[in-house]
């Protein structure tokens, strides 16, 4: 640190603030986050990590010799941070099997167009758009996905302007770019990630833009809300606290999902209404069971909550899909209803509570 400090001294204090706020940056990757997000990153664009030895190696490998991977990198590594964000929104599109035209130029290009135009942006604010893919490995199954990123980038204000400088005279700067909008697709599980600041109106304008140019013969997608998944809780019948008020008649875990270390996998879901999905496990396997057994994760269950008919409305059901590490879905509901649900999931420590912070994507 001390010959980094000599080397410094020896630059020109704008330098010294410039390679010292790049310096920063790299640091501020430097973590588990930045660590994840290279090895989702660096495979699909062919870096070999091999023989580099811990975070540090890599981050300054990919700042000398893959800066546009570096920036990916801090981006997706930022993006890690917001689950549950006020910036942050994932949407579940409906599994109709019509495949999305991700990799159509003309529907990029398209896309990009009208998410600019939802920024207001003046004709001489430079903008572009990086798209790239990487793979993301899920932390329990070990099931890798292939997931398609956008980020657009607009500069921070005009292309350039003339100042005072260090120097005596006028000189030229060149402002930043900052994302303005980043998306990350995950089309197995018909998931799209958007990362915008604006508010909830305004992500619900990027999806749209998404569902129109990239998935038109498919339902506008709904808002998944993204908080950790607690299925431990459900390894025993659970008793659903409800409050009188509520309107709930009762609910059932109709559908439980489970991964074997090993690597098996099972479903077990509700038939018929003469026992719980926990009595049939009971009934087959006994202490075997893999609710009962080392070995065996709790991976997905599938809730449905039966709505009481009241004030004119008629009984209803709403079904909820949990997954690991942090999907919740509640398709076909309205903003009231997801909001009813999150609370219960809450009360039931079905979901961890929501982040206090969340953290500012910028990217230079």
């Amino acid at each position: 640190m001390t010959e980094i400090s000599a080397l410094l001294d020896d630059l020109t204090t704008r330098k010294q603030d410039a390679l010292k706020a790049e310096l920063d940056h790299l640091a501020s990757l430097a973590n588990d986050k930045g660590m994840l997000a290279a090895e989702q990153i660096c495979p699909a664009l062919g870096i070999d990590l091999e023989g580099l030895e811990g975070v540090q190696d890599v981050i300054l490998m990919l700042a000398i010799d893959h800066p546009q991977a570096l920036e990916r990198v801090g981006v997706l590594a930022s993006l890690s941070q917001r689950y549950g964000g006020k910036s942050w929104s994932a949407f579940q599109f409906e599994d109709d099997g019509k495949p999305w035209a991700l990799e159509s130029e003309d529907a990029r290009t398209a896309f990009v167009s009208d998410a600019i135009g939802i920024l207001e942006l003046p004709d001489h604010r430079k903008r572009e758009a990086d798209w790239y893919t990487s793979f993301r490995i899920h932390p329990i199954t070990g099931e890798e996905s292939e997931i398609v990123h956008a980020t657009i980038y607009v500069e921070d204000r005009a292309a350039s302007e003339l100042a005072f400088g260090a120097s005596e005279g006028l000189e030229r700067q060149v402002f930043q770019r900052v994302m303005e909008v980043g998306i990350a697709c995950d089309p197995t599980n018909r998931i799209v990630e958007i990362c915008a600041n604006g508010g909830k109106k305004m992500r619900d304008q990027y999806a749209t833009v998404f569902s129109k140019h990239f998935a038109p013969d498919t339902p506008p997608p709904i808002e998944a809300p993204r908080r950790e998944v607690l299925l431990e809780t459900l390894r025993a019948h659970p008793s659903f606290v409800i409050e009188p008020s509520g309107g709930i008649d009762r609910v059932e875990v109709s559908a439980l999902e489970c991964f074997a270390t090993g690597g098996g996998f099972a479903r077990f879901e509700r038939r018929g209404e003469d026992e719980t999905v926990y009595q049939f496990l009971t009934r087959h396997f006994g202490e075997v069971s893999p609710l009962k057994t080392r070995g065996w994760t709790i991976t997905g269950a599938t809730l449905r909550i039966f709505l009481k008919a009241q004030e004119g409305k008629r009984a209803r059901t709403l079904t909820i899909t949990l997954r690991t590490p942090n999907t919740t879905t509640i398709p076909n509901k309205t903003e009231t209803d997801r909001q009813f649900v999150m609370r219960l999931l809450e009360r039931w420590k079905l979901v961890a509570p929501p982040p206090e912070d969340a953290d500012v994507i910028e990217a230079a």
